[in-house]
């Protein structure tokens, strides 16, 4: 330390130094050399002592995963399970049948990224982990009900990080396998299959399905984003999903995710919908109505969407001597029940 001034580090300036250069060097600098010396002093000294606290060890907990399973098989799986098929459609979201296909889809080597993931396998101490079944309930759980990762625990036998781990997984997997076969752009073969079969349904020729929106209430929401997703009309943030649906509930466009104040028309002017149709690459969807020839399928729609050739929407007042436009009226809005239906199922 410099004698002269206690607290500040000794510079050691060379005599041999100019003259005008020692005087530069006056007290302010001195004093914040000092300063920014000490400061440095200190950090090396925290940074020597560690951390104030000692670092906690993770606590073991044996949850006894081989009861779980066995409990969770007994309930759902066996052949005579405690719980009956309605209940199970009513936990699970699904059938069994359709439960059964996803669980081995989902373990086939090459179906997805995450196939191994799914699997039953044995740990490093040699004991079997989780099973298919646990992991993919524990994720069912958490989109059925809503669940929190920590509810998974009691009844599966599954902890919070591995159950998050799951859903994640889950989601990724299914995307990966299902994502080119159901959510896609009908090809040709598709379109004369839907023409035909909603011709036979609804007694609409040309129809490929049903367009609407659904607003999806977000209830965790991030603070900051708000009021990028809320409506005066509704009050809480909202996620609007524009869907077209067939009778036999195939969701085959959905647009998701838009931010701002949405409504029904706003969506299909930002949609991808009639992309395909204005860039010419659309599949022929030849009918006959009338006498007349058409070339291009159509939408039912309510009555806030736009007046376009590919949207045919009901008669909002038909007079009431006019058989044909009432009779219209309830065939159109009882086919576009199928959007409807598969909002309900979602």
């Amino acid at each position: 330390m410099n004698p002269g001034f206690p607290g500040i580090p000794d510079l050691n300036i060379p005599d041999t130094l100019p003259e005008h250069i020692k005087l530069a060097l006056d007290m302010s600098d001195l004093v914040q050399l000092a300063e920014e010396y000490e400061a440095m002093e200190a950090s090396i000294a925290a940074s020597e002592a560690g951390p104030s606290q000692p670092r906690k060890k993770r606590r073991e907990i044996n949850r006894e995963r081989e009861k779980g399973d066995v409990g969770l098989f007994n309930d759902y799986f066996a052949e005579t399970p405690v719980y009956h098929e309605g209940l199970f459609r009513r936990r699970y979201r699904m059938t069994r049948r359709l439960y059964n296909r996803i669980a081995a889809d989902i373990t086939t080597e090459g179906m997805s990224v995450n196939w191994r993931y799914f699997t039953q396998r044995r740990d490093a101490a040699g004991r079997l982990g989780l099973s298919t079944n646990q992991k993919v309930t524990c994720a069912l759980r958490q989109l059925a009900y809503g669940a929190s990762a920590d509810q998974c625990d009691e009844y599966i036998r599954i902890g919070e990080t591995t159950a998050i781990k799951c859903l994640h997984n889950f989601c990724r997997s299914i995307v990966e396998i299902y994502r080119d076969k159901y959510l896609r752009r009908p090809t040709q073969e598709d379109v004369d299959r839907l023409t035909a079969f909603h011709e036979e349904k609804h007694g609409f020729p040309g129809m490929l399905g049903s367009i609407d929106c659904m607003h999806w209430g977000w209830r965790n929401c991030p603070t900051a984003w708000k009021g990028h997703y809320t409506r005066g009309d509704h009050g809480y943030p909202t996620i609007m999903l524009e869907a077209v649906a067939s009778q036999d509930l195939w969701i085959w466009h959905a647009f998701f995710g838009v931010v701002g104040s949405n409504n029904d028309i706003n969506m299909i002017n930002q949609s991808s919908l009639f992309n395909e149709i204005l860039q010419g690459q659309a599949p022929r969807c030849d009918f006959h109505v009338n006498g007349n020839v058409y070339r291009k399928g159509y939408y039912l729609a309510d009555g806030i969407y736009p007046a376009w050739s590919t949207l045919v929407k009901s008669f909002t007042y038909p007079p009431e001597n006019n058989l044909k436009m009432r009779y219209f009226k309830r065939r159109q809005e009882s086919a576009r029940k199928d959007v409807e239906r598969a909002f309900g199922v979602l």
